[in-house]
């Protein structure tokens, strides 16, 4: 935001150097950019950060000075004298899109005469870098520069019908703007229209078939709220910016919109003459300025500032900077904030008013605030839990983009997302997509691993992704991503041992399924303690030869919110078995269809409260067995807590497990 120190003048008078009010508005959070001459004018370069609409205007910044030296600030009336006839009489206004324009307010003047502006007005644009157009176009623009409030002035004569339609643009239509470009719009944006077409793309700029030249002498003068996303969608959609669009996209401030619209027609017909009609349309109301009142207690200055600033000191600075006080004690005070600081919502940013006001530098070096350790959240402790176990494993963090192209969106998606949501931007043609799954980024990364001479990369990460939109905005999942080139059973037994870290009573199981991108029969949903956790799988060659990968790879993707629901932070601990295990190995044939999970159940309960443990020790399938038939090699694990088991007492349970087996799964002990 560029500032004119003269025109700053008008509506507050500070004795004092340009040098030294540009320093005190940067101490204050207004960053300065740069200060330069403009004949007798200083222009001042502010840094405006986007909580801040309310200085992208001189108002806004006087209002700063105002505050920081003691000063009255003045503001134009915008007095003007209409004649008796009505706007409505005139024109008519047609809102069909309350949700993308809330409030939208024309006024007409009649009987202009378009000419130059006066030196003063040439002079002020200039300041800041604006060239003047004509006496009319000049006083919107001084006006957005005054008070931050986007106007737009259209030839009446050239408006068909003589009406305001705001509605969205049909695919396709097209608009010449005030830039000389023409522009193809999408059913998805806003505009303003006449009877029969756009004259104007809402909030960012006008057409050129409607503007203001030589020959216009009846106005119609736009002022609106404009919804800064839809705004923010059309610029970047459109590669179309604008000074109007930069602040309709921080919000503007809805209680001035009245007087915007007077001052711009104030200035009009001081400068162009004419007449203003009373009454004029709005559309949509303007509720009176009712916000929610916000405590600030004293102790907290000192607190989070580490000086002390006394609660007059406090309560003055808050209400010079606009806030209406509500109640005060000796501890603590209420204010509600003026319209034009929507940003102040809480405490702290009280907090933080008085701190820059009363000066940033007046904060001791030596005499830093009082810290309070944070206690980790159970999520960041899960999370830990998580780093811990792949980095134990020799996996790797990445860290990658959220945005992936259409074909990388497809290449692993286990629930089948057909439309991932899509960012419209000009700096994203290509990887333009929310990811519906961490894999393909990592696959991408681990590809560039291998052309820089690591074979196996392995990688995780934690991230959001994104399944689809609802009332509250995107749908968002804290998802867990991992590759490796290693087997599907080491990364499941990883999987396991982290399980077992969170919580040691937990249950991990994998049951078969058919996921597009596992190679087939190689892929699995996870469970965690019986519901749906994730998957885990072998990529079939067809997913990695689109990026030219090398070798197999094994990855697994599941939700970190499941584990962050059952962590147990107390510690868990085991003695150590005093006495040894017995190993017995089953080598059972089976029909095909009879799974490991059916087989590993079967043992179990067979195997009493002696048996510790089953692990699948192999498989196999082959001619010598015959079509229809495999067999699985299972090694269970026996031992007491009490004693060391007798022969006779392993060889009974082993006798139980294979009669199970034979009974409920017909297999046969080879």
């Amino acid at each position: 935001m560029i500032v004119s120190w003269n025109w700053l003048s008008d509506y507050v008078s500070v004795d004092c150097p340009v040098e030294e009010a540009a320093d005190r508005l940067m101490m204050s959070g207004l960053n300065l950019e740069g200060l330069e001459a403009q004949g007798d004018d200083f222009a001042i370069d502010l840094e405006v950060t986007s909580n801040r609409p309310d200085c992208l205007g001189h108002i806004g910044v006087a209002r700063e000075l105002c505050v920081l030296y003691q000063k009255e600030l003045s503001i134009p009336q915008a007095a003007i004298t209409p004649v008796s006839d009505k706007t409505e009489s005139v024109t008519s206004v047609e809102n069909r899109l309350s949700d993308h324009c809330p409030q939208y307010m024309a006024r007409i003047i009649r009987g202009i005469k378009v000419g130059p502006s006066p030196d003063w007005l040439v002079a002020r644009l200039e300041a800041v870098g604006l060239r003047s157009v004509n006496n009319v176009v000049d006083v919107t623009n001084y006006v957005l520069l005054e008070c931050g409030q986007p106007l737009h002035a259209f030839d009446l004569d050239k408006l068909e019908g003589k009406k305001i339609v705001v509605r969205l643009a049909a695919s396709g239509e097209k608009i010449v703007a005030i830039d000389g470009k023409e522009y193809e719009l999408d059913d998805q944006t806003c505009v303003i229209a006449d009877a029969s077409r756009p004259v104007a793309v809402a909030g960012v700029m006008g057409g050129k078939e409607t503007e203001v030249s030589e020959t216009t002498t009846d106005l119609l003068i736009e002022t609106a709220n404009f919804a800064p996303l839809s705004v923010r969608r059309t610029a970047r959609k459109l590669s179309l910016f604008s000074d109007s669009s930069f602040r309709f996209e921080r919000s503007v401030d809805i209680q001035q919109i009245e007087w915007a619209n007077r001052r711009c027609c104030e200035l009009i017909a001081q400068l162009a003459g004419g007449e203003i009609l009373d009454a004029p349309i709005l559309v949509g109301d303007i509720p009176a300025h009712s916000p929610h009142s916000i405590s600030i207690r004293y102790e907290q200055n000192q607190r989070l500032l580490g000086i002390k600033i006394t609660p007059e000191e406090t309560r003055k600075i808050l209400s010079e900077l606009g806030l209406q006080e509500q109640s005060a004690n000796e501890t603590e005070a209420s204010f509600t904030p003026p319209s034009w600081r929507a940003d102040l919502t809480r405490e702290v940013d009280l907090i933080e008013e008085v701190a820059r006001i009363h000066g940033y530098d007046r904060i001791s070096e030596n005499d830093p605030p009082r810290i309070r350790a944070a206690i980790k959240s159970k999520q960041d402790r899960t999370a830990d839990i998580v780093h811990q176990a792949f980095n134990a494993a020799g996996f790797y963090e990445a860290i990658t983009m959220s945005f992936v192209s259409e074909k990388q969106s497809q290449m692993f998606n286990p629930r089948g997302i057909s439309a991932p949501l899509k960012v419209e931007h000009s700096s994203r043609k290509l990887e333009n997509l929310l990811r519906p799954s961490l894999i393909p980024s990592l696959l991408v990364s681990r590809r560039a691993n291998e052309r820089t001479g690591t074979a196996n990369a392995q990688l995780y990460e934690i991230a959001r992704t994104f399944i689809g939109m609802s009332d509250d905005g995107a749908e968002q999942i804290l998802t867990i991503g991992c590759v490796t080139g290693d087997d599907l059973l080491r990364l499941k037994g990883i999987l396991e041992q982290l399980v077992k870290q969170v919580n040691r009573d937990a249950v991990l199981t994998a049951t078969a399924c058919e996921v597009a991108g596992f190679a087939a029969g190689r892929g699995a949903e996870l469970q965690l303690n019986g519901k749906h956790w994730g998957w885990i799988g072998e990529l079939d060659r067809s997913v990695t030869d689109q990026l030219d990968l090398r070798d197999a790879v094994t990855v697994a993707e599941f939700e970190l919110t499941p584990l962050v629901e059952l962590l147990n932070l107390e510690p868990q601990f085991r003695s150590l078995p005093q006495y040894p295990a017995s190993e017995r190995d089953f080598n059972f044939l089976l029909d095909e269809a009879t799974t490991w999970k059916e087989l590993e159940q079967a043992i179990r309960d067979a195997g009493g409260e002696l048996l510790e443990d089953v692990i699948f020790a192999g498989q196999y399938r082959g001619k010598q067995i015959g079509a229809g038939k495999k067999t699985y090699l299972a090694r269970a694990l026996f031992r007491s807590s009490e004693r060391t088991l007798a022969g006779e007492e392993v060889e009974t349970l082993h006798s139980k497990i294979v009669a199970n087996c034979e009974k409920n799964l017909a297999a046969i002990l080879r």
